[in-house]
């Protein structure tokens, strides 16, 4: 969970620092460029509520800057999880 933090962190902010061994493993395009976020919905869904809620606290910040920095992407699949429809 750390790693999908981190690397949709980067995703959405950008940055200029290079990446930690760690993440770098996840930032390969065969991960597509919403896996981390798809990694943190899932664990969303597992976590105790308390967990969750602490983590959501983390995730809706970096969510709220990737809606405004992009646009809806209306050719789309809506069926896609709102974060793979923006562009």
């Amino acid at each position: 969970m750390a790693a999908a933090l981190s690397v949709w962190s980067v995703r959405v902010r950008g940055t200029r620092r290079r990446w930690r061994p760690w993440e770098a493993e996840f930032t390969r395009p065969c991960c597509g460029e919403g896996w981390a976020r798809d990694t943190l919905r899932e664990a969303l869904f597992m976590l105790p509520p308390r967990s969750a809620a602490e983590l959501r606290a983390r995730i809706d910040p970096l969510d709220a800057v990737l809606l405004r920095r992009t646009h809806h992407e209306p050719a789309a699949d809506p069926g896609l999880a709102w974060w793979h429809r923006r562009c």
